[in-house]
């Protein structure tokens, strides 16, 4: 089926920032157990898996992209007929707020109305998973976050038409339980202060990064529908849950 989406039908776009896997350039934690080989093996096997399954929800009129790091455009390229992927995109440079950012900027120029970010290291990632946020999306939800074991997120939604400004601030609510209200996304989105906070910076790579992301949401009065937790795989630890 056609990833294209139908006249008149919203488009949505599913992106998975992933790092390529080479030994020495991913998964360092990892790499600190098993070797540079062995974690890059270990990259290679879950961005395989994280396309696999992008592609089974792809199969619904959404456009799948990968937003590749570690590696120069012609090699971008190259791993992307690899994963046979039609479209690869450079994550640039910078923290990953601000390259999570380049992606909602990208989207925004060239029409998507909804987004659905995720990383390349969700062994349990499933395509109702990324369904289920593109459901929430469709029925007016500003933000989907799915939370991740370690405190994080393993994928943030973000609507590009529609924004909750309600003074009381985000709602949490589980996907499928009623749209909140909604109006107008208007020219300047708030959706930016969530890759960079408010009153302070988010912590990206610790604990409180989810914590943080909601609180800025809260701020901004864009109500939250959360997913199922989920784990990534970044440490030692995390195998087990894998094997």
């Amino acid at each position: 089926m056609s990833s294209r989406s139908a006249p008149g039908e919203p488009r949505r776009r599913l992106v998975i920032m992933a790092r390529w896997p080479a030994p020495g350039r991913c998964k360092r934690r990892l790499a600190a157990d098993l070797g540079p080989r062995r974690a890059a093996a270990v990259q290679a096997r879950l961005t395989s898996h994280g396309v696999a399954t992008a592609r089974q929800a792809c199969g619904v009129g959404i456009e799948l992209l990968l937003a590749g790091t570690g590696l120069g455009p012609r090699a971008l390229a190259r791993w992307g007929a690899r994963l046979g992927l039609a479209r690869m995109v450079d994550q640039g440079q910078g923290s990953l707020g601000l390259r999570l950012r380049r992606q909602l900027v990208r989207a925004r120029r060239e029409g998507i109305d909804q987004l659905v970010l995720i990383g390349s290291d969700l062994p349990e990632l499933e395509a109702a998973d990324l369904l289920a946020a593109f459901v929430a999306l469709g029925s007016g939800a500003p933000l989907v976050l799915g939370p991740a074991v370690d405190g994080g997120y393993w994928l943030l939604g973000l609507n590009l038409t529609v924004t909750s400004s309600s003074p009381l601030g985000a709602s949490r609510r589980r996907a499928g339980h009623g749209a909140p209200s909604v109006r107008g996304w208007g020219a300047v989105a708030p959706a930016p202060r969530l890759f960079a906070g408010v009153d302070q910076p988010i912590r990206w790579g610790t604990a409180l990064v989810g914590e943080q992301t909601l609180r800025a949401a809260a701020r901004e009065g864009l109500a939250v529908t959360l997913l199922a937790t989920r784990a990534d795989l970044d440490r030692p630890a995390d195998l087990q849950r894998w094997r």
